[in-house]
């Protein structure tokens, strides 16, 4: 389902760009006017977030289709997921920085033509190998597209109710693209799995004429330079730790080579911390990381994209692999929960301006917690859709609806232009590492606990308590600084 947005209390009154991003001189922030042509910025930052997620979700349908054409073992079909991954997840800072550095636009429509193009190759392609480099490919260029999306998103829309608004619906566009691409994915692969590579290739080159017609050019930063030897080691450093974290459970935790990864990564990210000390221009400056917000915002993404992509990932197995469900029913089963982000994320913005981010973590953080306490307490080994699963979902997407937007808020508040780039990349590359780090360790845990029997949920078991456990202490992390300030509010 492709959700559509368009009603906000907004009023157009002028048409020149410059009107879209000036913030005021002086006092208070005015309620900032939306342009048509800043209309037209979101709606193409919103597309490729919607790409993305429509991507992501409609290649995880087809992994059976592609698997059985091209004689793929389960083992290999991972990478097809875990490429991306890869390449996602371990350049995304280095994107972020580079967007801040080269200029956003610039790297923005040069990324989103790789991606086309990748897409391109992916479907006409006969061979698995070349299959997961497509799939890399298209990684590499998801970590320049979503970090720069993000930051030309907050340096157009001033900081405070406009960027809240702009978030929320920047958010609907994500969940919708991914509950879309289960939909999608479920009915193209019926036809052939190559159509789910190929469809969006013509949404990726509209969006990138609309990108080259609308995104206004900017300047590249006037002070700064390459951070080879950061680049270097940060880059290597977050790759090695992303092929580690999702090749451990096959190879073993203690296997000399996954102990050796683990060691050999930790030198490259204690290098890159050295360096980054050391030279004049930083791929990342440090002192960011002394802002108690950021962190915090940090933490908590990692405890809602880990907890809840884990979660997904076994309900998918269950109804899959053990109830035997069609791709399209088990879409259906999960729709719920992307269905009430899509509608309920435009609402986000306005609570924030009235709340506050911190109240909304929170409240995600719980929505989440009671999710998959409920489910814990009720699935037993065979868990009802209607009075188990269903409720966790939409538990699930409450959480999901809240804590996105506002923890996308609260990491690059105060933060200045120069670095938002590096802001957003930074948030992102906790959600993406911290959710494979989390799905590997409850991938660990489930093959450990299988033991078959039809039906039966009881291998799921530890994996769910794991998300619950990564869920609760994001709850903890965001109750402090809430009761910190009741307290002081008190005295």
């Amino acid at each position: 389902m492709h959700v559509h947005v368009l009603s906000f209390d907004v009023t157009i009154t002028d048409t020149s760009p410059a009107s879209a991003v000036r913030a005021p001189a002086t006092g208070a922030p005015a309620e900032q006017t939306w342009t048509p042509r800043l209309w037209g910025v979101l709606a193409v930052l919103c597309a490729v977030l919607f790409l993305d997620g429509l991507d992501v979700s409609m290649v995880g349908v087809a992994l059976p289709s592609i698997g059985a054409e091209l004689g793929l073992s389960t083992t290999s079909l991972q990478w097809i997921v875990n490429g991306y991954v890869l390449g996602y997840g371990g350049l995304l800072l280095l994107g972020g920085r580079t967007a801040d550095l080269l200029g956003r636009r610039r790297v923005f429509l040069a990324a989103l033509a790789v991606f086309a193009v990748a897409s391109l190759v992916g479907g006409l392609v006969n061979d698995g190998t070349l299959l997961i480099v497509t799939r890399f490919v298209k990684g590499l260029a998801a970590a320049f597209t979503a970090p720069t999306a993000l930051s030309i998103l907050t340096t157009s829309f001033h900081e405070g109710p406009a960027r809240n608004r702009a978030l929320s619906v920047f958010s609907v566009f994500g969940a919708s693209g991914y509950s879309s691409g289960l939909i999608l994915g479920g009915l193209l692969t019926s036809f052939g799995w190559r159509w789910t590579f190929l469809t969006p290739v013509p949404l990726a080159l509209i969006a990138l004429v609309a990108g080259i017609a609308l995104i206004p050019r900017d300047k590249p930063a006037a002070e700064g330079g390459h951070d080879l030897v950061g680049a270097i080691t940060l880059t290597g450093g977050m790759l090695l730790a992303v092929y580690t974290v999702v090749s451990a459970p096959d190879r073993g935790w203690l296997d000399p080579v996954t102990l050796g990864s683990v060691a050999l990564a930790a030198a490259l990210l204690i290098g890159f911390v050295i360096t980054e000390n050391k030279v004049r221009h930083p791929l990342i400056r440090l002192g960011i990381l002394r802002i108690g917000t950021i962190v915090r915002a940090n933490l908590s993404i990692v405890a809602l994209f880990g907890s809840y992509l884990s979660f997904q990932f076994m309900m998918t197995l269950y109804l899959q692999d053990v109830l035997h469900w069609s791709p399209l029913k088990m879409a259906m089963a999960l729709l719920p929960a992307g269905l009430l982000v899509a509608f309920g994320s435009p609402f986000v913005g306005r609570l924030i301006d009235r709340y506050g981010t911190a109240p909304l973590i929170f409240s995600s953080m719980l929505s989440l917690s009671l999710g998959y306490v409920w489910f814990l307490a009720t699935a037993g080994d065979t868990p009802h859709y209607a009075f188990t699963v269903l409720p966790t979902m939409l538990l699930l997407g409450g959480g999901f609806a809240f804590g996105f937007s506002s923890i996308m808020a609260q990491a690059t508040d105060g933060i200045d232009d120069s670095e938002q780039g590096l802001a957003s990349g930074l948030v992102q590359t906790s959600g993406q590492v911290g959710a494979a780090l989390v799905l590997a360790v409850v991938t660990a845990l489930v093959a450990g606990g299988a033991h078959g029997g039809g039906g039966d949920f009881g291998e799921f078991h530890p994996g769910v308590n794991l998300v619950s456990g990564v869920a609760v202490v994001g709850l903890v992390l965001n109750l402090i600084p809430l009761l910190r300030r009741t307290r002081s509010a008190l005295v």
